[in-house]
């Protein structure tokens, strides 16, 4: 039996996967997308997951995950997806009645990609997995709840939501809709491990520990190693914590800033980062100093760390190519928790 990630992106579903001890084999399209993930060792089957046959699959599939594509619903882009919410409303249906309407409906689309939040629905009900987990931004939480409805119609328990990655280690506060079922077992959402400042131990147990900040996972303010020794001059220093090019000296002072308006979201080194957003704003998602001087840009592993990647994860293609892929990634330990209470079954029959 096997775990399906539709849309799967360059491995954020897989990396929380493999710290549960599960692997998944992925559809994905984009090339850039595939040689990371061939470079990363995840399975992958290059194809359209819109036009992807599911009658090979029938029998083989266990549980099923899925990151729509997001760019017609993302405040980063034009918000197609608006216009196109009672298309894809009407796709969910007709697919639930057993009628493919998808070709007319994508014609009737602004953005043909809009469509692509009803393939879930698709699968599911071709392959009747164990289990499902779904991601997108949080507009499309209505189109989660009318697909959690028409799951439960077939027998699915399910549950959705908005879940903030910084609840789960992760040093951004990414928001993102959830939905999740199971036909084994109650759909539950993930516990946080972390909270907004922290909480105080109880007599039920060990409170959260606060937020990760970006000075947590970028090394800053770091144990420092010189290359020249005591030499007060020359050489580089280096975090011995986190990756060789994070903020040091008085760069504790910067901030990152994402946008290029007056409004700017802008957020100090012990504060998570905000949603990194790499689609026309890449080159606005930058540092600046404390009297907003601009200093540079957002190096790529940065934003690869920021979004809960190892920092010298084999991103593929250009630096645009690469920074789409991180900011459209589900971050991994945000994938571990929401897959974990789906997972808990399997992983006890397993150990």
């Amino acid at each position: 039996m096997t775990v399906l990630d539709l849309f799967a992106g360059p491995g954020g579903w897989s990396q929380g996967l493999s710290t549960l001890g599960v692997r998944e084999v992925g559809i994905e399209l984009d090339p850039a997308v595939c040689a990371t993930r061939a470079a990363a060792g995840h399975l992958t089957i290059r194809a359209d997951v819109a036009t992807y046959p599911t009658a090979p699959l029938r029998g083989k599939v266990s549980g099923l995950i899925a990151s729509p594509p997001c760019q017609t619903f993302s405040a980063a882009g034009l918000r197609a997806g608006n216009d196109d919410l009672p298309l894809c409303h009407q796709g969910l249906d007709d697919l639930a009645r057993g009628k493919d309407t998808r070709i007319v409906l994508r014609e009737a689309c602004t953005d043909p990609r809009s469509l692509l939040v009803v393939e879930p629905l698709r699968y599911t009900l071709d392959l009747r997995p164990d289990w499902i987990a779904l991601e997108e931004v949080p507009s499309v939480l209505p189109l989660f709840e009318h697909t959690a409805h028409l799951l439960a119609g077939v027998g699915y328990s399910t549950w959705t939501g908005v879940l903030n990655a910084a609840d789960f280690g992760v040093a951004q506060t990414r928001r993102r809709a959830i939905l999740l079922a199971s036909r084994t077992r109650p759909a539950l959402p993930p516990d946080p491990t972390h909270a907004d400042g922290g909480t105080p131990d109880d007599l039920f147990g060990t409170g959260l520990p606060p937020w990760r900040t970006m000075g947590d996972v970028l090394g800053c303010p770091p144990s420092v190693v010189h290359t020249r020794g005591n030499h007060t001059t020359g050489g580089s220093r280096f975090p011995t914590t986190g990756p060789s090019w994070a903020i040091t000296g008085r760069a504790r002072s910067w901030l990152l800033k994402v946008g290029n308006r007056p409004a700017a979201t802008r957020r100090r080194l012990d504060q998570p980062a905000p949603t990194l957003l790499f689609g026309k704003a890449l080159n606005d998602v930058s540092w600046i100093d404390v009297d907003s001087t601009p200093v540079r840009r957002l190096a790529v592993e940065e934003a690869a760390v920021l979004q809960g990647f190892p920092a010298h994860y084999p991103w593929a293609g250009s630096r645009t190519k690469q920074f789409q892929q991180i900011g459209n990634a589900v971050p991994p330990a945000l994938a571990a928790a929401a897959l974990r209470p789906l997972l808990l079954t399997a992983l006890e029959v397993a150990a």
